[in-house]
């Protein structure tokens, strides 16, 4: 089997610090070598793999701006399309735009769908809607315009993330700094129950940052800036919880499992595929509101970190996830 997989090129593959479709993705490549899949991936020329890497784009886009995004991707994604006749499947991480390819070449496509950005996209996936694969990375993620070949969570390597058997004394905020993300609402549990806060992501919305979160950094609210995957272990590991106050229906949320592959609690507003992932009582709560999350914040010391740790082996490895689309693949390539 001869897989070639696209990656995005916002950021590297695997990302320096943020970049959590590019992470996804290089966790599957190196499963799927380690598995003797023959994998090419499509990536940016500095991204480092065990597979073969292909390459027109540099750098990524978002680390250097002389580089147009528009212009790189059509390279990017051509480049792949222009070599599909050596391969027996294409695995698209790329969002819509390489399904406008998929019907001027021979070779099967499998798309993960990694959420949808904006209801405008849709008009893409309905056009290539059975004739092409779509992945969902949670059922809560399907559109019920779509079909779907199956949903495969993401995985995360847990080698990586380190059990903390005793609970830290912070509350944690990771994640973009956006409204989507609930970033004051973070604050807000902090300083009505006179917590720390740590807040870690990049800025996504400056606004909304100046407006509702720099005013009210402190001794106590403090902000680290996006933190990498050396120092990602020791934040998230050593946090009381993590809050995860969202204000839309996220596809999935590797922070909220990476947490618990930590042993850290999560507590999150039931929007998207939080009901999913969260376990009531077993690695964390649901809730409504900053009221309720500040009331579920009691219960946390009854919850067993290392059974927050087994929940995430249980469904959301790196193993799991590869022959998750093992199976996806085969699927496709025995019709």
């Amino acid at each position: 089997m001869k897989v070639a997989i696209l990656s995005p090129i916002a950021w590297r593959t695997p990302p320096r610090h943020y970049g959590p479709w590019e992470r996804v993705v290089s966790l599957l490549t190196e499963g799927l070598v380690r598995k003797k899949i023959d994998v090419t991936l499509f990536a940016t020329g500095d991204s480092v793999t065990t597979a073969e890497l292909r390459s027109v784009c540099p750098k990524p886009y978002e680390e250097d701006k002389n580089l147009d995004p528009k212009v790189w991707e059509c390279l990017h994604i051509s480049e792949i399309m222009e070599q599909a006749h050596e391969f027996d499947l294409i695995h698209n991480h790329f969002d819509f735009l390489p399904l406008s390819y998929s019907g001027l070449i021979k070779t099967p496509m499998v798309t993960t769908i990694h959420g949808f950005s904006s209801p405008k996209i849709l008009p893409v996936f309905q056009k290539y809607n059975q004739r092409t694969d779509y992945v969902s990375i949670s059922d809560a993620d399907r559109n019920p315009a779509l079909d779907y070949i199956r949903t495969v969570y993401h995985g995360i390597d847990l080698e990586h993330f380190t059990l903390k058997e005793n609970p830290g004394e912070y509350l944690l905020y990771f994640g973009r700094i956006h409204p989507d993300k609930g970033t004051w609402e973070a604050i807000q549990v902090a300083q009505k129950t006179g917590m720390k806060l740590v807040i870690a992501g990049i800025i996504q919305d400056h606004e909304y940052y100046s407006k509702y979160v720099e005013p009210y950094l402190n001794e106590q609210i403090t902000y680290i800036g996006s933190v990498g995957p050396e120092k990602r272990d020791n934040v998230l590991g050593h946090a009381y919880a993590l809050l995860h106050p969202i204000h839309f229906n996220e596809p999935f949320g590797l922070s909220v499992v990476e947490a618990m592959a930590c042993g850290t609690p999560v507590i999150a507003f039931g929007k998207g595929s939080m009901n999913e992932i969260i376990e009531q009582g077993i690695n964390g709560f649901i809730a409504s509101d900053v009221t309720e999350m500040i009331q579920q914040l009691k219960n946390i010391s009854s919850i067993q970190r290392n059974q927050c740790r087994a929940s995430v082996t249980k469904r959301f490895s790196q193993e799991i996830m590869v022959q998750g689309y093992l199976r996806v693949y085969e699927e496709i390539l025995n019709r």
